[in-house]
């Protein structure tokens, strides 16, 4: 995987296809890699390689990239993550397509980048809904992970990026309220699991003024009306 260096700060990523540029956010909460979308049931590199520029990465300190914890580390490093990236590669106007955390991820760049993001795709984002402690449990199985690579971090500080990224309400990095503030077209595929309440992508969908939701998407013919339905989408938005 190429990488973009900066300072301490290495962010691995991959792209496959020329046209207009789709950053893509894989699954796996913190652990999110490029490499998940293998096993997704939605592929964008396949889906849409033949007609996009499909850029995926590792998220820092998952998979192949690494930057220091910060004594403010949050969901707003993570974004800048994002940013700098397509900066790196040139790219001003984009659409973003997030599974799972990268759907609290999409919020996150179409509010920060309103100008730039012109469209957002939603796979099963996370959610609080009686789940909280869930998520803790994800993010200090995480910590103990890489925590040997991080003596930067003290006690304190962990504890103050595991409130910072989960301790927030709705998708965690976004309120009701601001979720209803996105302007952008966005599409959102709905979840159906404790890290991916239903109840989640329907919120999100009412929220937002120019959402539409897909409620079946995962399997068989589902899978393939779903697929139409983002192609459709971005046919439209992202150009």
């Amino acid at each position: 995987m190429p990488v973009f260096e900066d300072g301490a700060r290495r962010i691995h990523y991959e792209v496959v296809g020329e046209g207009f540029p789709v950053l893509t956010i894989a699954p796996g909460g913190l652990r999110s890699v490029a490499a998940r979308w293998e096993t997704a049931p939605y592929r964008p590199a396949e889906r849409l390689g033949d007609r996009y520029r499909v850029i995926a990465m590792d998220q820092r300190n998952a998979g192949s990239s690494f930057a220091p914890i910060a004594a403010d580390e949050g969901w707003d490093r993570y974004t800048g993550d994002q940013l700098d990236l397509l900066d790196h590669l040139g790219v001003d106007r984009f659409a973003v397509m997030g599974m799972c955390i990268g759907g609290a991820y999409v919020a996150g760049l179409l509010r920060a980048a309103p100008d730039r993001a012109v469209a957002g795709v939603m796979l099963q984002p996370i959610g609080l809904e009686d789940n909280r402690e869930a998520f803790h449990e994800l993010f200090d199985g995480w910590v103990a992970e890489i925590r040997d690579r991080h003596p930067e971090a003290d006690a304190a500080c962990w504890a103050a990026f595991r409130a910072r990224m989960f301790g927030g309400p709705f998708l965690f990095n976004a309120t009701e309220e601001q979720v209803g503030q996105i302007e952008q077209p966005l599409l959102v595929l709905r979840g159906d699991d404790l890290y991916h309440p239903s109840s989640v992508s329907r919120r999100v969908a009412e929220l937002a003024p120019r959402a539409t939701l897909v409620e079946r998407w995962k399997e068989g013919a589902d899978l393939e009306a779903a697929a139409a339905t983002v192609a459709a989408f971005l046919a439209e938005h992202a150009r």
